[in-house]
């Protein structure tokens, strides 16, 4: 079957990156577009065709999410249970025994991916009504840790930032291109500005939302009230 054109996005940034190596204390970098991408590809088939009014765009992979299932913010429960789908994940040769890749086998939670699908779910009921007009993406679809510890790519030297944001950025202006857009919402500050630099010049309203992670006390108390009132004051709902 021939790829769909986000697909065919998906493959070229992640041929792009394949190259690139992190210096410690970067110890192991995953790549979900590679070892997850059947899953990535279930959810870019279903739900990444057609035009979509809002994209909204997260940072990168999480460790219990996207990193196990192939989807951005991709909690177990979310993806197989809300989006239908389920799909074998061959993890990679070299893992972190910190954060092994057991797929959908997966016991723990990614809270960030709860919270985000969990208000999606109510406002919108079916996740065929929530992603008429909406989709989610990644900016970055590499996860890098330092042993157990998450390093988010904000976090990496000026060096390696260059090149992984330059192929970031390239890849986002291609599916804005494709999904064409009304507005573009980063998930959390970073996202936001990253996009804004990445599609400065394009006819696109930014925005953005707190970010669901149990990191931020903000978030803690009451994600989903704060999300949706930021994204009724934008205009967006």
């Amino acid at each position: 079957m021939l790829d769909t054109p986000l697909e065919a996005a998906a493959r070229k940034l992640s041929a792009a990156l394949a190259p690139m190596r992190f210096a410690a204390p970067v110890s192991h970098v995953y790549n979900p577009f590679d070892y997850a991408w059947a899953g990535n590809a279930a959810y870019l088939q279903r739900f990444g065709r057609g035009l979509k009014r809002v994209i909204l765009v997260g940072m990168n992979p999480g460790p219990f999410g996207m990193v196990q299932t192939g989807v951005p913010f991709g909690e177990i429960a979310a993806v197989r249970d809300w989006m239908g789908i389920e799909a074998e994940i061959v993890a990679p040769a070299e893992q972190n025994p910190k954060r092994p890749i057991e797929g959908f086998a997966c016991a723990r939670s990614e809270v960030s991916g709860r919270r985000l699908w969990g208000l999606f779910a109510e406002r919108f009921g079916s996740a065929e009504a929530f992603f008429a007009e909406h989709f989610v993406a990644n900016y970055c679809p590499l996860a890098f840790f330092d042993g157990g510890r998450n390093v988010t790519p904000d976090k990496l030297p000026a060096a390696e930032q260059g090149p992984l944001l330059a192929a970031c950025d390239a890849h986002l202006r291609e599916s804005i291109g494709i999904l064409q857009p009304e507005w573009v919402i980063g998930v959390g500050a970073w996202a936001e500005q990253r996009a804004r630099e990445a599609l400065a010049g394009l006819p696109l309203r930014f925005g953005r939302v707190l970010h669901p992670s149990p990191a931020s006390p903000a978030a803690n108390r009451g994600w989903s009230e704060a999300a949706t009132r930021q994204l009724v004051e934008l205009g967006v709902w």
